[in-house]
């Protein structure tokens, strides 16, 4: 039961880290990007082309994987997803899909249908046993390092000059232009964040979650989940929201695998019957 616990926590916090910018996109920047998927898609590609081809250290592929993917973020911000900021959600979400099945397409034509491997570093790989727990290295590896994230994003949002602006920011563009903050920049560097993010997920999430193709569309429930279950006001929410379904999800495969991902829509449908609006929604707690 331990293990189980154990495993469920490390897929939930990859969860988050895959999930957590399309809450930033979607809850501070009120921008609906059902093609945040394709981003953890190009990180785990990123990481893929660089560890088989190139023979790059994994160590260095999860910071590029970040890197590169927040530099595409940000073209694609400034040449496509700005025009679109001020239109309705039913826009938004046409467009984002649009870009997904362009990104699957173009994947599947450069790199091929069939399912990627990779090669982790022989320290990360196995098992080891402590204190009566089988915990898996790799697993290990993505709790320490999606915690750290996690601070770091949160202190970022909360207690950075950067943060209060990009409240500001969404709060009244028109009045935070007026105090001199750069709603365009501060825009761009969030959507650059949250892309980042989802790159680095993606390369985490090579060894653990597959990668082909139809990443995007595989997964994109399962962002929404976290995103939807946690509501959108905080990244508190999709942080418990992520560990909750993570180890639900892992539970359910365990003990009843018959039932397949019944599990984590019952939990989902579950917990919006009681907070319609997220665990952690303002909404939810009138």
């Amino acid at each position: 039961m331990l293990t189980i616990l154990f495993d469920g926590i490390a897929y939930g916090m990859l969860l988050f880290v895959l999930a957590c910018g399309l809450s930033v996109t979607l809850g501070l920047m009120n921008f609906v990007n059902l093609a945040h998927g394709a981003f953890a898609m190009a990180g785990g590609y990123i990481t893929v082309i660089m560890m088989n081809r190139y023979g790059i250290s994994f160590y260095w592929c999860l910071p590029a994987a970040f890197i590169l993917t927040a530099l595409v973020g940000v073209v694609l911000e400034r040449l496509l997803y700005r025009r679109l900021y001020s239109a309705s959600h039913l826009d938004q979400v046409l467009f984002s899909i649009g870009l997904v099945f362009m990104s699957i397409a173009a994947i599947d034509y450069f790199m091929g249908g069939q399912q990627q491997l990779i090669n982790l570093p022989p320290e990360l790989s196995g098992r080891f046993g402590f204190m009566g727990v089988d915990i898996g290295r790799y697993r290990l590896f993505i709790i320490v390092i999606c915690a750290v994230l996690t601070i770091a994003l949160q202190l970022a949002l909360t207690r950075t000059r950067f943060g209060s602006q990009l409240r500001a920011a969404v709060d009244d563009g028109r009045v935070a232009r007026g105090m001199g903050i750069n709603v365009s920049v501060i825009f761009a560097l969030t959507f650059a964040l949250g892309s980042g993010l989802a790159g680095l997920g993606g390369a985490l999430g090579t060894e653990l979650l597959g990668l082909d193709p139809n990443f995007p569309l595989k997964y994109l429930i399962y962002f929404m989940i976290v995103v939807t279950v946690g509501g959108t006001s905080s990244i508190t929410g999709p942080f418990i929201a992520a560990l909750l379904l993570g180890i639900a999800d892992v539970a359910g495969k365990y003990y009843v695998p018959q039932l397949g991902a019944f599990i984590i829509y019952a939990v989902m449908i579950l917990v919006l019957i009681l907070r319609p609006h997220g665990l952690f929604s303002r909404e939810g707690g009138r």
